[in-house]
């Protein structure tokens, strides 16, 4: 397998698998050694300091906040009691069908339906008020993850453009301290590792750029993708009024069908919803 693994420098050395074999080695065998993500600048400044689990290196800290988040979070059960957030769908369906021959920024829709869900879930409340200053914190945070600074291709030029850049990066993150100072409570009384009030920051982050951005990004592309395929389209349409049909709305049961379940799968490959998922690195 001579050649299989090839380096380049982007401001830190990368390694290149292009074997499978070896691949299978990094990604399945060596998992646990190759799982932390590298962080620029911007991202362990925003992150407070890998403080997150998005971008938490692989340890005890990353496995305790990954089982909070799937037990306490996003467990079936939790699921279940956000069932009166989903009239946010029907709500976004109906305004969609009073444009009927209009054309319509789905993109936009679909960003608010999120962006609605995910902050009633996140913070238990259905007003608007808050809403449109904490998405714009987030957005800013997610240009600033994917801005180009010198200083991440170039270390020792990092003080070329950095009283600007750091500016922004102050800015952003006085800006979510101030809107999560009152977000903070945390049992930790059961938890193995100690909680602070950045790593609830950072939390607060992760759920609700997965749950607006991310998730609105994926439904956009479903639904471009579907558009380029008008056979695909159809089969998808004659499922849900065979399964669904036109009297309901679609339920989470119904995901689990064959044509739908393989449309979701085949999306996420080919169309992946965010770009700042940076490869793993060694330990």
């Amino acid at each position: 397998m001579a050649g299989s693994v090839t380096s380049k420098w982007d401001g830190s050395m990368s390694w290149l698998c292009q074997h499978q074999k070896v691949a299978r080695e990094v990604l399945q065998t060596q998992d646990a050694v190759f799982a932390n993500r590298p962080a620029n600048v911007a991202i362990v400044y925003l992150t407070y300091d890998r403080a997150d689990m998005a971008f938490a290196n692989y340890g005890p800290f990353w496995r305790q906040t990954r089982k909070i988040c799937v037990m306490k979070l996003f467990s079936r059960r939790r699921a279940e009691s956000w069932a009166s957030v989903r009239d946010e769908v029907g709500f976004t369906i109906r305004q969609v069908m009073e444009k009927t021959g209009v054309p319509v920024n789905i993109g936009e829709q679909v960003f608010a339906l999120t962006r609605s869900i995910t902050y009633n879930a996140a913070f238990g409340s259905s007003s608007s008020e808050g809403q449109e200053e904490f998405m714009e914190i987030l957005q800013e945070f997610s240009k600033l993850f994917g801005a180009f600074n010198v200083a991440d291709f170039f270390p020792w030029l990092g003080w070329v453009n950095a009283r600007d850049f750091n500016k922004r990066l102050a800015k952003a993150r006085n800006s979510l301290d101030g809107e999560n100072a009152s977000k903070n409570d945390f049992d930790e009384s059961k938890s193995t590792v100690k909680f602070n009030k950045d790593h609830i920051k950072a939390l607060i982050m992760d759920v609700m750029f997965g749950g607006t951005e991310t998730v609105a990004s994926a439904i956009e592309w479903a639904i471009a993708e579907l558009m380029k395929s008008p056979e695909d389209l159809k089969k998808v349409q004659q499922e849900l009024i065979d399964v669904v049909g036109l009297n309901r709305a679609v339920h989470e049961s119904d995901l689990e069908k064959a044509y739908l379940s393989q449309m979701c799968n085949e999306r996420n490959p080919t169309s992946p919803p965010s770009d700042s998922s940076p490869p793993p690195r060694n330990s």
